[in-house]
């Protein structure tokens, strides 16, 4: 992943966050972006990354990173789900 990109979107998408600091943890970045980036930020974040990279993002999302749109978006987006078929979002679970 182009690392000026990260740090673009880390900046734009992981506000709470200093860049340097989020930029160690890519896969959030790609998240954030995947879930709430805008049309061209969402393209970018696609023609950069190869779907087998996505799809890991997604199979390995934390609870809270995706809305449900986006999970289902993505899922169908990546062959990830057929339709009526997509899994259940990821739960934090307390023990």
């Amino acid at each position: 992943m182009d690392s000026k990109f990260l740090k673009d979107m880390a900046a734009k998408y992981i506000w709470w966050k200093p860049v340097s600091e989020a930029v160690q943890m890519p896969e959030r970045i790609v998240a954030q972006v995947m879930n709430i980036g805008d049309y061209d930020d969402v393209q970018e974040v696609v023609k950069l990354a190869k779907d087998d990279y996505l799809q890991n993002v997604l199979a390995n999302a934390e609870a809270g990173q995706f809305n449900e749109r986006s999970w289902t978006y993505w899922h169908y987006r990546l062959g990830m789900a057929q339709p009526g078929k997509v899994p259940p979002m990821p739960r934090r679970r307390f023990n």
